[in-house]
């Protein structure tokens, strides 16, 4: 099985071609794979195949570290549109690919950067089923109580303004609280930011990962709960791993724009294929 590992902004995935496989992605394979001392280490797993539809360039599905499966990542999206420029799938500089959370339109502006129309986010879901209409909530996690902004951008986002303390937070204490909170039945993504004029600093706790460097989607949650509560577009967020530019119209349409890098290509070699086959479906 050949792959390829990228990187953006720190958050590092494998990309895999589904006609390389032998066997189904199972939740154990996968985090045999992402685990960093049995396997390659990654912060997941982005797997494209051809369309069954021509007006897609390729299907994309994206796995966490724990085998769970994500509807979407800003930065992984990235990743693996650059891949299909870079291998041929596509000449064109704009296209669409389809993910579980619906089609996601890029513009390539580099050889390493491109802008991604990544939908539009709402204050409501069904992640958030009992949430008001204008996704304000407040709950506790780490003995505190936490005013959050829900919003839907192709996976769900809990945005928690944290002002001046931000740097200071243990997410590792505080963020499994509020990422498997009963208000979210399909768990959450947490960003926690801080606002100053058109930037935002903004802390991730990914679902079904923990603290990542960065996290397109957190992001772009972050950005958007500080554009309704009154921050100007574009905004420029400061993640740990760097920054990615969100562009937000008055209808919530979300646009994010940043670069990805590749790593690595590589192949998995016998002993481990097998070891992968025997576990299972």
């Amino acid at each position: 099985m050949k792959f390829e590992k990228w990187q953006a902004l720190g958050n590092d995935y494998l990309i895999i071609e589904a006609d390389d496989l032998p066997w189904e992605l199972s939740s154990q394979r996968i985090q045999r794979i992402c685990d960093p001392h049995f396997g390659i280490g990654a912060d997941g797993i982005l797997l494209i195949s051809r369309p069954d539809d021509p007006q897609y360039v390729a299907n994309l599905r994206i796995f966490n570290p724990d085998g769970s499966e994500a509807e979407l990542s800003g930065n992984g999206a990235r990743e693996a549109i650059l891949y299909l420029r870079r291998h041929g799938w596509t000449e064109e500089d704009t296209f669409s690919i389809l993910t579980v959370s619906g089609p996601v339109t890029p513009t390539i502006t580099s050889d390493r950067t491109c802008s991604v129309q990544m939908g539009r986010a709402s204050t409501t879901s069904g992640d958030y089923p009992d949430g008001a209409p204008d996704g304000l909530g407040t709950l506790t996690s780490g003995d505190r109580d936490w005013k959050f902004q829900h919003v839907s951008i192709g996976n769900p986002q809990c945005a928690i303004e944290a002002g001046a303390d931000i740097e200071e937070l243990d997410l590792d204490r505080i963020g499994p609280g509020i990422e498997r909170n009963s208000l979210f039945p399909n768990r959450t993504n947490v960003s926690f930011y801080r606002v100053s004029g058109s930037r935002v600093r903004a802390r991730i706790f990914e679902r079904g990962v923990g603290e990542t460097l960065s996290s397109g989607t957190g992001a772009s949650g972050a950005a958007v709960a500080a554009y309704l509560a009154g921050a100007p577009s574009p905004i420029t967020v400061e993640l740990d791993g760097g920054e990615l530019k969100v562009e937000i119209t008055p209808e919530l349409d979300v646009t994010l724009t940043g670069w990805a890098d590749p790593i690595a290509t590589g192949e998995l070699v016998p002993e481990m294929m097998a070891a992968l086959a025997d576990l299972g479906d």
